[in-house]
């Protein structure tokens, strides 16, 4: 059994390694398609090590059977992601192929709605996977504001922030961590995101129009944090009491119940 499992981790591993690899080959065809300058190509090739190491490591840690169908869609989209990060990247240098970027972008947005579906429908749904889609999207965001904010202006980028400064504020608040229950408009302002973002970067509208779109998906995401955030407050557990302030709280009650019975 230890061998089969063995057999089954090299396999696993073996996947993000393939992942890796296409990863490289797209930078490669981006390269040679529009000529992409240095930026693009760090950019690019440091996302691809970054997401082989941080998958296999989770891999690693959780031990699973098979890397899964709906993963291999979601790795599928986390290279598409890193072809999208080397053309922003890349157009900070010279002028960014807006068709081509958009059109990798559509395909990622779309397959978002696919890993779902099919861990749903093979039975394969994992917490390693919900988390590694939830990071594609989060980072695909990150980068279109990124991207957006060079035509907008710099508070775009307060789109692409907002999962990781609330990740960051739940390590001094852990009751932010705490589960929240299903919501379809959650889902559908975070869909909406990437849709507003692609909208306005592909730049097929006029400027005013392109703002009145970002400031809407802003204006969605500030309610649904905000909404997550109160109902996280008012359903925090209190925080455990530590033991040794427990046994003085014990000790001081008994003593007053003590002086009570004298007094009697």
């Amino acid at each position: 059994m230890a061998l089969n499992n063995t057999y089954e981790a090299r396999l696993v591993q073996q996947e993000t390694a393939v992942g890796a690899g296409v990863q490289i080959l797209l930078l490669a065809l981006l390269g040679t398609a529009i000529g992409m300058g240095p930026a693009g190509w760090l950019v690019g090739l440091a996302f691809a090590i970054a997401t082989w190491a941080v998958l296999s490591r989770a891999l690693h840690r959780t031990r699973p059977r098979s890397f899964g169908p709906a993963n291999r869609v979601t790795l599928g989209r986390a290279i598409l992601v890193g072809g999208v990060t080397a053309l922003v990247a890349d157009s900070f240098e010279s002028s960014p192929p807006v068709t081509l970027l958009v059109g990798l972008t559509a395909v990622a947005l779309i397959l978002d709605g696919v890993d779902g579906k099919v861990a749903r429908r093979t039975g394969t749904s994992t917490a390693l996977g919900a988390r590694f889609d939830m990071e594609v999207d989060a980072f695909l965001i990150l980068v279109l504001s990124v991207y957006v904010s060079t035509q907008l202006g710099p508070w775009v980028l307060l789109i692409g922030g907002m999962r990781y400064a609330f990740v960051a504020a739940a390590k001094a608040a852990p009751w932010l961590n705490a589960p929240l229950p299903h919501s379809m408009a959650r889902k559908t302002v975070a869909a909406m995101q990437g849709v507003c973002l692609l909208l306005a970067g592909a730049d097929l509208l006029p400027y005013l129009a392109n703002l009145g779109v970002v400031l809407l998906a802003l204006g969605s995401l500030v309610w649904s944090f905000g909404r997550d955030v109160l109902w996280l407050r008012r359903n925090a557990r209190p925080a455990a009491i530590p033991a040794e302030q427990a046994a003085s709280m014990a000790a001081s009650l008994e003593e007053i119940e003590m002086l009570e019975l004298a007094a009697r």
